[in-house]
């Protein structure tokens, strides 16, 4: 399918330059809607039969996985503003996030914010003052002979029990790297954007990233004129003088103009199949999400999970998702092995905190999805950044392109709307 509208009134310079975006990931569409939105013509060429790219609604309009925004996630919050998608995101857990420890069977509210830990009964389990000073030294900025990069692994090693009941939780949320690897510069990122009021707030896409995140961006984007092409795999780009010159897709090329502009918002490795050379993360982690065919109506509640194979649980009236972040060892299993250790998991979850629902004890339907390269690994030492104009009329986007923040829907939203500004100048 492909779809464009006519011709939308544009300024005059906006008439010699035409915008190709290749890949219709988080990245591609937030560069095309800053540039569509603002009279450009744009084309969005996306190689598979959906938008999306990681965060990729399903056919069904599932969701891949449990993504939710936090507070701190501005750019995306404001990129769902700017698509009418904002009403659709609810905040499932105003009051903390649920916690279900598998070793000892407890459960608590634990708020997401430090500055709600002065409620003892908010508390992560096993906080102490040292743990949670060693937590504070990696927000610090990495300078000076302190600012050492290192694993949290090792920074909290001397703190075992709050690394179990918050920091490791978080560092596979953010960073999806198992803690005795994972960077505390990379996990620093994150940890200073946490401190403004309301900063740690979760939401999540109330029927899915389908219909509440990439529906709303393409329709606003055939409205602003846009032209949108799934199934148009991009084969090779034609360089001459350090610029490109045209691009190879499966079906047909595309000369590029004088004033035409590229964007690239692909992922690393195919980013690096189309220009030699580019730096780029070349060790990633897996993730596997679980779906489970049950429909427990109600709200839509949001469970975390420790000591367990779950880690967390995403329940819509609809359907309930598992994700496994920094799934090495589960990557290689099927789901006959995973969907009942899940689904026992689950059940003692929402016993214990009386989600509602008629819960069957025999596992339902599963489907297993399984991201082996779902990001980079997140490992101490220098990040590699690729230029964000490697071509004079092509610039890169991702959220492996950002190096402010790990790679999330955020850094995804950033870079798109970097490499506009960009392509523009």
């Amino acid at each position: 399918m492909e779809w464009g509208l006519g011709p939308r009134p544009q300024p005059p310079e906006a008439l010699l330059t035409h915008f190709h975006i290749i890949g219709a990931g988080m990245a591609g569409l937030a560069a095309a809607h800053a540039l569509a939105t603002t009279g450009h013509a744009v084309t969005l060429h996306e190689a598979t039969p959906g938008a999306g790219g990681r965060a990729r609604a399903l056919p069904d309009g599932t969701d891949n996985g449990t993504h939710a925004l936090i507070g701190c996630n501005t750019a995306a919050l404001q990129f769902l503003d700017a698509i009418g998608a904002r009403q659709y995101w609810v905040q499932p857990e105003p009051d903390g996030l649920p916690v279900y420890d598998g070793a000892d069977s407890s459960a608590r509210l634990v708020a997401l914010s430090p500055a709600g830990w002065w409620n003892g009964a908010r508390r992560p389990a096993g906080i102490s003052w040292g743990g949670v000073l060693a937590l504070m030294a990696m927000a610090l900025p990495p300078l000076g002979p302190f600012g050492r990069d290192r694993t949290i692994g090792e920074a909290m090693a001397a703190h075992p029990a709050f690394l179990r009941g918050f920091v490791d939780p978080l560092v596979i949320a953010a960073l999806n790297t198992p803690s005795a690897e994972a960077s505390t510069h990379r996990l620093g990122q994150v940890l200073r954007r946490l401190g403004a009021p309301g900063a740690a707030r979760l939401f999540v896409a109330r029927r899915g990233l389908g219909p509440d995140l990439v529906d709303p961006a393409l329709a606003v984007l055939a409205a602003a004129g846009a032209t949108y092409r799934p199934g148009s795999r991009l084969r090779a780009i034609q360089m001459e003088d350090g610029r490109a010159t045209s691009l190879t897709f499966q079906e047909h090329d595309v000369m590029l103009g004088e004033a035409d502009r590229v964007i690239l918002a692909l992922p690393p490795w195919e980013a690096q199949r189309m220009l030699t050379g580019l730096p780029a993360p070349d060790a990633f982690a897996p993730i596997v999400n679980l779906h489970f065919a049950f429909q427990p109506g109600g709200q839509v509640r949001f469970l975390g999970l420790l000591g367990a194979l779950c880690q967390w649980v995403l329940i819509r009236p609809e359907g309930v998702a598992v994700t496994i972040s920094a799934g090495d060892a589960e990557a290689e299993q099927d789901v006959a092995e995973l969907a009942p250790r899940a689904w026992a998991e689950i059940l003692r979850a929402v016993r214990a905190f009386h989600v509602p629902g008629d819960w069957p004890e025999a596992p339902p339907p599963c489907r297993v999805i399984k991201e082996r390269r779902a990001t980079p690994r997140q490992r101490p030492g220098p990040i590699p950044t690729p230029p964000r104009r490697p071509l004079a009329n092509l610039v890169l986007a991702g959220d492996w392109t950002w190096p402010h923040l790990p790679a999330t829907i955020e850094a995804a939203i950033c870079s798109g709307q970097a490499a506009a500004r960009e392509a523009l100048a």
